[in-house]
């Protein structure tokens, strides 16, 4: 299969690269300009993989990449953190919701010329469900986005289907939830409080040694970046064009308790201490997705334990 990964330089976007490449697929994946950023450490290398510079706001450049002739296009592209979604909000809607539909376009353009018909897999978010009841949230649920972030990604999705309708463009929606792993960056909170607890333990102090943190009383769903890129190779194989897919495990962890398994981990007696500067006044306190129609689709549930993920998480940081 030829697949396009647009952000392919990223967390996520490493992690499915290695993947297309070792079960024999031919990938092309984007970066900015400038060349590709280093592969996140504790990513495996995906020999093989061709290279194309694309900026979301160029028409020249997103033209350019879609006209390969791809089975799958996998569009990861965006700000990804909202934290710098919040410094720059409108930054966030150009290039996750104008950025989106101006590849969207581009690909249709293709198909169009019937140059190719690939299947657009559209990579959301399960923030778009906003604040709700504290159980799992399933896609016929309302989206609610009580952040720049998750608004951004609602106009992606928006975007991405009014583009399906019009032209035939074979489009699917991915909301995965919360996911980490190894080469996760620090700007996320589980990679956060393993970097910190990792500090910690390497130099001499108190006990219970006290870690900064933000609010610690959420629950998440999280998964296994390498169970979330199995997901998204099983939605490119069987998802129904125009559907959205929860990525999911309908399981939820607070961060009170991974913050404890991260410490035993680690091997430290530690404590979380709040600091203010670290509170989000927009933390959704429950936010755990319903993963039944994915399951249903694909066969797909996750198979890596959170003990497991963190543990290479940390290991990653090691190196």
């Amino acid at each position: 299969m030829r697949v396009l990964v647009t952000g392919a330089d990223g967390f996520v976007g490493a992690w499915l690269c290695h993947r297309l490449v070792t079960r024999g697929d031919e990938v092309w994946g984007t970066h900015r300009a400038g060349g590709p950023s280093p592969a996140p450490r504790g990513v495996p290398a995906a020999p093989g993989l061709r290279w194309l510079a694309m900026e979301l706001a160029s028409d020249a450049d997103v033209r350019g990449v879609s006209e390969g002739r791809y089975d799958a296009v996998i569009h990861l592209a965006g700000m990804a953190s909202g934290a710098e979604a919040r410094r720059m909000p409108a930054e966030a809607w150009a290039v996750n919701a104008a950025g989106t539909a101006r590849v969207l376009e581009a690909l249709a353009a293709v198909r169009q010329r019937g140059l190719g018909d690939p299947l657009v897999l559209v990579i959301s978010t399960g923030e778009v469900y906003g604040r709700g009841e504290a159980r799992p949230r399933a896609e016929e649920d309302a989206a609610a986005p009580c952040s720049p972030y998750a608004a951004s990604k609602v106009g992606a999705e928006v975007a991405a289907l009014e583009v399906a309708r019009r032209t035939g463009l074979r489009v699917v929606v991915a909301r995965p939830f919360a996911h980490t792993g190894p080469g996760q960056r620090t700007e996320f909170v589980v990679a956060a409080l393993a970097a910190r607890l990792r500090e910690a333990a390497a130099r001499p102090g108190p006990s219970p040694r006290l870690i900064r943190t933000g609010r610690m009383d959420i629950t998440r769903d999280f998964l296994d970046v390498r169970d979330v890129v199995e997901a998204y190779l099983g939605i490119v194989a069987a998802g129904e064009p125009g559907t959205t897919y929860n990525v999911a495990s309908g399981t939820g962890h607070s961060l009170d308790s991974i913050f404890a398994r991260l410490a035993a981990l680690v091997g430290i007696d530690a404590a979380p201490e709040q600091d203010a500067s670290l509170v989000r006044t927009a933390d959704i306190d429950h936010l755990v997705g319903n993963p039944d129609r994915l399951h249903s689709r694909t066969g797909w549930c996750p198979r890596i334990s959170f003990d497991q993920t963190l543990q290479d998480l940390l290991n990653a940081e090691a190196h």
